[in-house]
């Protein structure tokens, strides 16, 4: 099993949500983030202030998927996230050694 952890813009959530459950994906944890990596944040004006804006706000979809859904998984987040632009966000993916449904004790895929 794979663990995918993916950052991406907020306004892309429901689509990237409607992709993972076309192939699929029961279930997804989803938090909201900030941070910045090539962007290096920007500044803006409020009432005539300018100020710095370092840390920009995104959404961290964490999703646990057997092997043989990681490929389509992978796919269906860049292709729904992907706007073309600096900031679209990253992927990572750790092996997932055990799953264990607490209510059912269940584990492994059939936990997920």
């Amino acid at each position: 099993m794979k663990f995918i952890s993916a950052i991406i813009k907020p306004f892309k959530l429901d689509e990237v949500r409607e992709a993972l459950s076309e192939i699929g994906v029961t279930g997804m944890t989803v938090t909201e983030v900030k941070g910045f990596g090539r962007q290096k944040g920007h500044t803006e004006l409020y009432r005539g202030a300018e100020y710095v804006v370092d840390f920009l706000p995104k959404m961290k979809i964490e999703v646990a998927v057997d092997d043989g859904l990681m490929d389509q998984c992978m796919e269906a987040i860049s292709r729904t996230a992907n706007t073309g632009k600096v900031g679209d966000g990253k992927m990572f993916v750790f092996g997932l050694e055990e799953v264990v449904r607490i209510r059912t004790g269940e584990t492994g895929v059939d936990a997920v």
